[in-house]
């Protein structure tokens, strides 16, 4: 699994539900097998996909009554670490990024900006909350403290999740954990938060021997990015660019998004 989490656009296809489920359904159900392995590399992204996929995992590691082994790659923060936590064991590479173990929200301020610009902001509402955080009015009292117990809503979930899932393990840690701050591999295995290093390959080896067979799952692409595809190779067709340029355009936002954060973990 790879990518940030919920930044789903036609063009740039991001970890969803929608996108993970065939794939998690396919691994599960493969004649003889001894366990599932899933290799992860993501800087997080949307709370609820994470979870959403988190639970769809443990579901048929239940219902398949099969293991569930995680390696993480370059990133395995936030979202991407909470997506870890459905394995029974979570292993890293010593370079791996692993943890920020909390929510974030960010934007920016506009309002002072179009003020000097000459431009008049029109809104019209029924409720009076409909606009808070607006940013392009003036930032409010009252709507950072509705944000900021939203995020601890979220955040104790996260929590409640990881002290569930990774038990004793963590104990000598403790709420240290859960400051936002992430580790490298070798640091989080330390804090509790993997149970090793090490790559997929070689621990799935070590543990079923050395004639085991590694079957690679990955999402299938479906009917629409195909003709996406063939839209976007007749551009000499002007009815063909209009239809794709939302779709561009929605991909520029994604990329930003996601671009920014990866660089959070300096990727």
């Amino acid at each position: 699994m790879g990518g940030a989490i919920g930044a789903v656009t036609p063009l740039r296809p991001g970890l969803s539900l929608a996108t993970m489920a065939g794939s998690i359904q396919r691994a599960f159900s493969m004649k003889g097998a001894k366990a599932v392995a899933i290799q992860i590399n993501s800087p997080g992204g949307s709370a609820v996909q994470s979870m959403l996929i988190y639970k769809r995992i443990r579901d048929m590691a239940e219902e398949k009554d099969l293991p569930v082994y995680v390696f993480t790659e370059d990133v395995a923060a936030s979202g991407g670490y909470l997506i870890a936590l459905a394995g029974d064991e979570i292993y890293g590479d010593a370079s791996s990024i692993i943890g920020s173990i909390g929510v974030v929200a960010s934007g920016f301020g506009f309002d002072k900006a179009i003020k000097r610009l000459g431009i008049e902001r029109r809104v019209y509402t029924a409720g009076d909350q409909k606009v808070s955080l607006d940013p392009f009015q003036p930032e409010k009292a009252d709507d950072i403290v509705r944000l900021k117990q939203l995020q601890a809503d979220v955040h104790e979930t996260f929590v409640d999740l990881v002290k569930e899932r990774r038990g004793r393990r963590i104990k000598k840690a403790g709420d240290s954990l859960f400051t936002g701050e992430f580790w490298s591999g070798k640091k989080a295995l330390e804090l509790g938060l993997v149970d090793g290093i090490s790559d997929v390959r070689s621990k799935m080896r070590e543990m079923l021997g050395k004639d085991v067979r590694l079957k690679l799952v990955t999402p299938k692409k479906g009917l629409f990015g195909r003709r996406l595809r063939g839209v976007l190779a007749r551009t000499n067709e002007m009815a063909d660019i209009e239809l794709s340029a939302p779709s561009l355009a929605d991909d520029l936002i994604s990329a930003v998004e996601t671009r920014a954060l990866w660089s959070r973990f300096g990727l």
